[in-house]
């Protein structure tokens, strides 16, 4: 029962700091491609961030979110400084996913929705992001599960996700071999489910494109 708790602590742990972080790249990646002068200060800082913690290990960014936050507020539960940190890693990398994404779309279709009187909002939700999904989706889900496996390094500050318990466990004389092979057997359990599921989902956005321009091209009667 305990290592079931703990694990889902680790899966609400991954599950919100890398939707949060998720959507959080969504708004850097839109200021890191605001066009003109103005907006250069924006686009330095949102370059900056995607590359400064794209090359810091996850566990220095957990002490300096630790120590920045008991800094300011000494009452904050160990949970939401995994959250925070995790939320700030991930938000870098998914940056970069989500970037390439919209680069992925073709230069003649946004330079269209201009000529349309689009704005740039409406053109990256109307035309980017549609046809961004299949490019951006599966690595940014293949992140998150591989992520999961990361969350162990949350238990060096004390929060109750499994590796934690597992030592615990381990402290308190059962044998190291059961407790962490079976925390090992609970890590597999969580990855490879949510690993099919996004080779599934890998495979549907690859197919629908392609669905698509068979249906516009069928004909809308037979002779």
């Amino acid at each position: 029962m305990l290592l079931l708790e703990a694990m889902g602590t680790t899966l609400a742990m991954t599950a919100i700091g890398c939707v949060l972080g998720f959507l959080i790249a969504f708004v850097i990646v839109f200021l890191r491609q605001t066009p003109g002068l103005w907006a250069l200060p924006i686009r330095f800082l949102a370059i900056c961030y995607v590359e400064v913690f794209r090359r810091i290990p996850f566990l220095v960014v957990i002490y300096l979110v630790l120590f920045f936050i008991r800094s300011i507020v000494s009452e904050v539960s160990l949970f939401t400084i995994a959250v925070v940190a995790i939320c700030i890693y991930s938000t870098a990398y998914t940056a970069d996913i989500i970037r390439g994404g919209f680069e992925s779309v073709s230069r003649q279709q946004i330079e269209a929705a201009r000529a349309m009187n689009f704005s740039r909002w409406q053109t990256l939700m109307n035309v980017i992001v549609p046809q961004s999904w299949p490019v951006i989706l599966p690595p940014a889900v293949a992140f998150a599960i591989s992520f999961i496996k990361d969350t162990a390094l949350v238990s060096q500050v004390g929060v109750f996700e499994l590796t934690f318990r597992g030592k615990e466990l381990n402290n308190e004389g059962f044998s190291a071999l059961l407790v962490f092979g079976t925390i090992a057997f609970l890590y597999f359990l969580m990855s490879y489910p949510l690993s099919r599921w996004g080779r599934w989902l890998e495979q549907r956005l690859a197919s629908s494109p392609s669905q698509r321009s068979k249906q516009r091209l069928r004909p809308a009667y037979s002779p």
